[in-house]
């Protein structure tokens, strides 16, 4: 599934980056530590690997 907006793909890689061992979890705040915690590595590469081209900074309601 790709990501919706660049702060989900920004937020992605940072878990990724956690799920890992790159990076403490402990290190991470808010959506990006929810990520780790709930998402397989693979649905994280899927967002982390979304291009930013034509996303939106960060998704409007």
């Amino acid at each position: 599934m790709p990501a919706k907006s660049k702060a989900q793909q920004m937020a992605a890689g940072a878990a990724l980056s956690a799920k890992r061992g790159e990076t403490k979890i402990s290190a991470l705040k808010g959506a990006s530590k929810e990520m780790a915690k709930t998402m397989t590595e693979k649905e994280l590469d899927d967002l982390a690997s979304t291009s930013h081209k034509g996303l939106p900074a960060r998704k409007e309601d």
